[in-house]
């Protein structure tokens, strides 16, 4: 028999058209991993600001200086009709946010700014996190984030109207900030940026456990 058809290990095959939107949430969070966290601030056509953390976030390319991030939809109720976070909303009315790295230091206040809360609440304040101005954009910064990237939006693509399904919004970097004790010919150093990231549920993990792999030539 072929060893194609005889896997290592039995298999669980899932079919996500036969699943329900939050069965297939919990397996890609529990696969796609570790994920990098965005924390995004942006603010509304009045200048409020408004602060949440997004794990499904990533570079795209480098010229020009790319990223996304994926706010999901929410369901419509009544108390809150709009299905578009404030995040999302923010940036199609100013097309702009900025991206704050997330260090362990201040993974629990970027985790406090997850909560649901009304679009006028300051979640700077609810998380005892402070508004540094940015240069290009409006969007304030974080200042205990040991990086940020300011960006202008590209493009959003919604992939459908469903709730639960994802918007991918595509920004162009601006302005990088990077900690000066961080930063030297343009490499970060990973100790000192001291990144965390998202794994499924509650579980947050720290990348501080490296491997070093040349890659081949």
């Amino acid at each position: 028999m072929d060893s194609q058809d005889t896997p290592l290990n039995p298999m669980h095959t899932f079919d996500p058209a036969a699943c329900e939107p939050r069965q297939v949430y919990k397996l890609m969070t529990g696969i796609i991993v570790p994920r990098p966290v965005a924390l995004v601030s942006t603010v509304d056509a009045e200048g409020v600001a408004n602060l949440a953390p997004f794990s499904f976030f990533s570079g795209v390319g480098s010229a020009p200086p790319t990223v996304l991030f994926c706010p999901a939809l929410r369901s419509a109720r009544g108390d809150r009709p709009e299905q578009r976070k404030d995040t999302l909303r923010n940036v199609e009315e100013t097309g702009e946010f900025v991206v704050n790295v997330v260090s362990e230091a201040m993974a629990a206040a970027a985790n406090a700014t997850a909560a649901e809360v009304a679009p006028e609440v300051d979640e700077f304040e609810l998380a005892g996190l402070t508004a540094l101005a940015s240069e290009a954009v409006r969007p304030p910064r974080v200042a205990e984030s040991p990086a940020q990237m300011e960006c202008r939006l590209l493009q959003v693509i919604y992939t459908s109207q469903a709730a639960g399904s994802g918007v991918i919004v595509l920004g162009e970097v601006v302005r990088f900030h990077v900690r000066e004790d961080l930063v030297d010919d343009f490499r970060v150093d990973p100790a000192g940026l001291d990144a965390v990231g998202r794994m499924a549920g509650n579980t947050w993990v720290r990348t501080r456990d490296r491997i070093e792999l040349v890659r081949p030539k």
